[in-house]
């Protein structure tokens, strides 16, 4: 029974004692009030003499097909709209893109410069913060479209569109005149390849027909002998038929001076002196066997021998000798080879050179910096935000309020335990 009283004492004491602490807290709230409205009024002080940060932001995405078609259709080089959009993207993440654009825009980040310290140091110190790549997140592959876009975080004092809109433009032509230098290297590259192609074939060209010149000279002289030497045969033949033919001619004369054949004769007239004597007789004869030479009589075999005898040349006997005398004529001169020693302008013979040259003409008229106006399209520009970003005033007023509400509290509290113990420690 009287373990029971001492719990219940015991704990209507503990019941007192919150009470009580309750009480002497209360007692306090003049100072946990003005601890409060201390730290109040800092976080107030605070948010009124920080600087301002906003933020603004430019978004890019891919252009249509029809900005590129017209320099894809060359065949030089194939543009890729969304790997233009990634190369815009890489050389705004480059530290040595945007410090370029510093070097050209130092104006525009003045307002970062601090005391003690250069304008490159203190723009090497804004960029590892400020400035943030937007892109799709690769973990959502259900996005509507592909874009890149720089994002930055900039104190009051500088022109934050200013810098973004200027860097991304910046970027932009670093990256067009990056892919119409390359384009122009393929380009040089492509005429020089023409170059060695027309070279080629000139000098292709020029051995072709040197080689055929020479062939056709060979063909010729190789004919030309040819026709000499059967010229020289048929002549010989035509000698060697005269000589048997006097031959003939003499064996037959002979014969005839024998037999007294001095006029032209027949066989059948000779046997009949008889008739001869009477007069004159008309006989016509029909007789298949060849007559002999010497029934021609002397007068008219040794006429022909004297004529045979006294002929300096026999090349009028001979139809072959005229034809190939002709040829040889024709052999002097070879149009073909005569044609190509004529032509002036060797480049009007081959095939391949007027669609080379056109190749070349139209690669020489090719502008890519005319062509790459439209490497991407601005989605959203970057503008002047309505409101910073930071400090956010009514989140740290209050959580000054909240903090000098504890703190106000903790000080109370250490008060009345140090006044409880001094109180206990007091002789009654």
């Amino acid at each position: 029974m009287s373990a029971n009283a001492g719990q219940d004492v015991e704990y209507k004491n503990d019941e007192i004692d919150l009470v009580a602490l309750v009480r002497d807290l209360w007692k306090q709230r003049l100072i946990i009030l003005g601890v409060m409205g201390l730290v109040g009024l800092a976080a107030v002080a605070y948010v009124q003499i920080a600087t301002p940060y906003y933020q603004t932001q430019s978004v890019l995405k891919a252009t249509s097909l029809k900005s590129f078609d017209q320099l894809n259709l060359t065949g030089v080089h194939e543009i890729d709209r969304d790997q233009v959009l990634k190369r815009i993207g890489g050389a705004l993440e480059s530290y040595s893109t945007r410090y370029a654009f510093f070097q050209e825009n130092p104006e525009l980040f003045k307002a970062v410069e601090r005391p003690g310290e250069s304008l490159e140091q203190a723009f090497q110190q804004l960029n590892k913060t400020a400035f943030t790549i937007l892109k799709p997140d690769l973990k959502k592959p259900d996005s509507l479209f592909n874009y890149v876009g720089l994002s930055f975080v900039y104190p009051q004092g500088v022109d934050g569109p200013a810098v973004v809109n200027g860097m991304i433009s910046f970027a932009t032509a670093d990256v067009r005149k990056r892919i119409a230098s390359e384009i122009n290297t393929l380009i040089a590259n492509r005429l020089n390849k023409l170059q060695s192609k027309i070279v080629s074939a000139r000098k292709g060209y020029e051995t072709t027909k040197q080689s055929k010149i020479a062939k056709l000279l060979e063909a010729d002289s190789i004919m030309r002998a040819n026709l000499n030497d059967e010229l020289a045969s048929v002549r010989e033949e035509l000698i060697l038929k005269r000589e048997n033919r006097i031959k003939q001619l003499s064996e037959a004369i002979m014969i005839a001076e024998k037999l007294g054949i001095h006029k032209p004769a027949t066989p059948s007239s000779m046997g009949d002196e008889r008739n001869q004597s009477q007069g004159n007789t008309i006989r016509t004869e029909v007789n298949n066997q060849r007559i002999p030479l010497y029934f021609m009589g002397t007068e008219a075999l040794s006429a022909e021998r004297e004529a045979l005898s006294l002929r300096e040349s026999d090349d009028f006997t001979g139809e072959r000798i005229g034809e190939i005398e002709m040829k040889l004529r024709m052999l002097k001169e070879n149009r073909q080879v005569e044609a190509l020693l004529k032509r002036d302008n060797d480049d009007l013979f081959l095939e391949k050179l007027a669609k080379w040259n056109e190749e070349i003409s139209f690669l020489t008229e090719l502008k890519p910096e005319l062509l790459l106006q439209d490497l991407v399209i601005v989605d959203q520009p970057a503008i002047e935000p309505l409101a910073p970003i930071k400090p956010k005033k009514l989140l740290i007023v209050t959580l000054g309020l909240v903090l000098g509400a504890f703190l106000g509290g903790f000080i109370a509290l250490v008060r009345v335990m140090m006044a409880n113990t001094a109180a206990s420690r007091t002789p009654r």
